[in-house]
């Protein structure tokens, strides 16, 4: 906002808010019991919600996992031929032998692969096959050996009284066959087996895990926080601060999610990741109140020192705080439900986490400030000497002595990191030499990172929902070695009423038919069709399909050849005979990544739109498969979306918008740092590390947001000193904030679940480099510019100079003329 007399200020908006707070800091040291225990009272009501837990859970992994408007979810409903009232998708091993697999063994001298009677696919049935040599057009050869078979059997779930049958005998299944296996002692055979409700119960089980991490967590940032806040100065010293402070960040997850609970929101095991989050914010906002109050001068009223602590660090921690609220609300607009969950939770903790810090923190860090101004013991709360004893000896002064401060500033002394930041490391940053090796490592971790971004995976591997002990992982460990050769048999499904006895239709379908099967994905030797059988066994029989009654009736001999075509047919009305939908099957090959899956799912969607009859191509694994449609755009527009929020309040915020832009500029650096590295650490883009991408939104801009604010903040009069003056006062509570999020989320590494290593995976990438751009990219980046400092400030300073050089020729030009004689 410029004003008539041509000056501009930007802090229209940071000056105000710094007035609020300050006025709420005072209003907290004056009276610190209301704040105190109203944020106790509030989270131990909101805690009951938790009791809703049980009921509010919801880890359905297609639900949370796959895209809520993914098209695959809407063609399941139409790919159920159904016949008597039941769907069926025979297995061609067991039908041949009347589903008893003991007589498999007798079919094994007349098997030939993958064709078996020129019409049974059994790519899916037999593994590691060895065929008989034979001529290159012959498709199908005998079997010679085969290292795996794999059985299906199939439940019936037709309403409710079979569903609820088929879940008990898959429970107890799963139960018993563990025992049963163990009981055979089986030596030269090895089975693993899986289940429709494994995966789902092997995934809930994930979230008992995280509950001794967080508790071993919670204890673990607790000692760190006590052990970096505290001082040999038995009075000064911010033990109950520390501890208190970590509280903090506890009760607001207990109010957020019990306010959650109550209100509804579904509970997915990705926010099980939250309170670890929390935690590492929390306590980072905590170390720069801390910061901010140990330098203000320690003989002031503790009303006018809260109001100091809050002016100076609750913006810093408003900007913050908005930032990640904002990116953490952007991400609800994902079309992964999981993603929904967890930003929600998130989200609303830290709004929580930011009141509580300034409400409930506040009003400890006042009362621990009245315990200091009386002079008492940080532990006995009995008054102490401020004068040392010699003559007691050292412990004596230690334990029993405290309260000194610096008597020149008036504020406690310097903080030995404080100190290592003022005279080593931010000096040495700003020597011109550093700065060019601080250039040339940017570009290295820049162009490393860009390169790491073009090799990520996309998608999500199934297994990983599952622990690493699980039973589940060797069945997906030999499903992959012995079953990767052939990929999905997908259906092809016509979905309306079409005359197939007429000529030109079926010549249309069977172009569709040939188009679909030149996919580079597809093996057209493998397919089957019923309308091709039919066809050749009624120019064999010489019937006539070319006419409706003709083509209804003699559908009878089709199915007393191949009874299983009858599945592929549904007939609206038994009576009339009409055709309502039918179905065909393609065999893919080669699908052996997730490119491979996506391409797959794009060429056959693709062929099958632009065909002139109606086709829906479909398999279950489809609805897995749409993720990879949609994961990387909902990944680039939350990124984008979120980016442009924080820029905006950066922008009112920081008052200077050049300096600002470095805020956005290092969200961008970090998040092409965070997603390039994912590749060499082996992490894939999928619906799990798109929730830490998000994260690292929130994270990226917070140590440097409050670099950058104490930079433009700053008094000092070159930019390399204000680079050191704002490495003096935030650098150790960025280093604090880094080191704690990294031990709060340290334990996870630990875990037996992917989910959880990859949030710590992404979180310790997210803290390496978001604390590397504030520590070091950005103090070095800001004074290549003369201009980023309060735009006022400036252009007084820029004004004063122009007065006092038109006040020095003013005078000039009085002096009285001089005869040169």
């Amino acid at each position: 906002m410029c004003g008539r007399d041509g000056r501009c200020r930007t802090d229209c908006v940071e000056r105000p808010l710094s007035g609020v707070l300050r006025r709420l800091g005072g209003l907290v040291g004056a009276h610190p019991w209301p704040f105190l225990l109203l944020p106790l009272l509030l989270s131990a009501a909101l805690g009951v919600g938790f009791t809703l837990l049980p009921i509010r859970q919801s880890n359905d992994i297609e639900t949370q996992f796959t895209p809520r408007e993914g098209p695959a979810k809407a063609e399941r409903r139409l790919v159920c031929a159904r016949r008597n009232g039941s769907c069926s998708s025979p297995n061609p091993l067991l039908s041949a032998v009347g589903g008893d697999p003991a007589r498999i063994e007798a079919l094994l001298p007349n098997l030939t692969f993958p064709l078996w009677q020129g019409r049974f696919f059994l790519g899916a049935s037999l593994g590691g096959v060895s065929v008989e040599p034979g001529a290159a057009e012959d498709r199908s050869r005998p079997v010679r050996a085969a290292k795996a078979l794999r059985l299906y059997y199939y439940l019936r779930e037709d309403d409710p009284a079979q569903r609820e049958a088929s879940s008990k005998w898959l429970k107890t299944f799963l139960e018993r066959i563990p025992v049963l296996l163990g009981d055979l002692n089986l030596t030269s055979v090895r089975v693993a087996y899986f289940t429709s409700i494994s995966r789902q119960e092997e995934f809930e089980k994930n979230a008992k895990e995280v509950i001794p991490l967080f508790s071993i967590t919670y204890f673990l940032t607790i000692f760190f926080a006590v052990i970096s806040c505290t001082r040999l100065d038995c009075v000064l010293t911010k033990v109950w601060a520390a501890s208190f402070g970590v509280l903090s960040s506890g009760l607001a997850v207990l109010s957020s999610f019990g306010l959650l609970l109550f209100c509804g929101v579904p509970f997915v095991i990705t926010a099980a990741n939250a309170p670890f989050l929390i935690l590492g914010v929390g306590v980072d906002d905590m170390f720069i109140m801390v910061s901010c109050w140990q330098q203000t001068k320690v003989k002031d009223r503790i009303k006018d020192r809260m109001a100091d602590t809050y002016a100076e660090a609750a913006v810093s921690v408003t900007i913050t705080t908005l930032t990640d609220v904002l990116a953490f609300y952007i991400g609800i607009a994902t079309s992964f439900p999981s993603i929904q969950s967890f930003c929600i939770y998130t989200g609303t903790a830290f709004v929580f986490c930011y009141i509580y810090n300034l409400t409930f923190f506040g009003a400890v860090l006042a009362l621990n400030g009245r315990r200091e101004e009386s002079n008492r013991h940080w532990l006995t709360f009995m008054t102490v000497s401020t004068e040392t004893d010699d003559s007691r000896g050292s412990a004596y002064n230690m334990c029993c002595v405290g309260g000194s401060y610096d008597e020149t500033t008036g504020a406690e002394f310097e903080h030995p990191m404080n100190g290592f930041f003022r005279k080593y490391f931010g000096p040495f940053l700003v020597h011109p030499w550093t700065k060019v090796f601080v250039v040339v490592l940017y570009v290295g971790y820049l162009g490393s990172s860009i390169y790491g971004c073009t090799q990520v995976k996309e998608g999500i591997d199934l297994r990983n929902l599952a622990s690493d002990h699980s039973y589940v992982i060797q069945y997906y460990n030999w499903e992959d070695e012995y079953f990767k050769e052939y990929g999905p048999r997908v259906m092809v499904i016509v979905p309306e009423n079409i005359p197939y006895w007429n000529s030109s239709v079926r010549a249309d379908l069977e172009n569709c038919m040939q188009l679909i099967e030149n996919s580079t994905y597809v093996d057209k030797y493998l397919s089957e069709s019923w309308l091709r059988m039919y066809i050749t066994i009624a120019k064999g029989m010489f019937l006539n399909v070319d006419d409706r009654s003709s083509f209804i009736g003699n559908l009878s001999v089709l199915f007393q050849v191949n009874p299983d075509s009858q599945w592929d047919v549904n007939f609206t009305d038994l009576e009339i005979l009409e055709i309502s939908a039918s179905r065909f099957f393609i065999q893919t090959v080669n699908v052996t990544s997730a490119i491979d899956e996506r391409d797959l799912l794009e060429q056959l969607r693709g062929l099958a739109a632009d065909c002139n009859i109606p086709l829906i191509v479909y398999h279950p694994a489809f609805i897995y498969f749409d993720q990879y449609l949609v994961i990387a755009q909902n990944t680039i527009q939350n990124v984008v979306i979120a980016t442009g929020a924080m820029l905006l309040i950066s922008l009112l915020l920081i008052p200077n918008p050049l300096c600002s832009l470095w805020v956005t500029f290092a969200i961008a650096s970090v998040i092409v740092g965070v997603t390039g590295f994912m590749a060499f650490w082996d992490v894939n883009l999928d619906s799990i590390s798109m929730i830490n991408l998000v994260i690292c939104i929130g994270f990226s801009v917070d140590f440097s947001a409050h670099i950058s604010y104490a930079f433009v903040s700053s008094e000092k009069p070159s930019m390399n000193d204000r680079a050191v003056d704002a490495l003096y006062r935030l650098g150790y509570p960025v280093v604090q904030g880094a080191v704690s999020t990294i031990v709060g989320v340290l334990v996870l590494s630990l875990a037996a679940t992917y989910i959880f290593r990859t949030f710590f995976k992404i979180m310790f990438l997210v803290i390496l480099f978001g604390a590397a751009h504030g520590l070091i990219f950005i103090p070095v980046f800001l004074t290549f510019f003369g201009f980023c400092g309060r735009f006022e400030r400036q252009q007084q300073i820029s004004g004063l100079h122009y007065e006092n050089s038109a006040s020095i020729a003013q005078n000039v030009m009085k002096l009285p003329t001089i005869n040169n004689s």
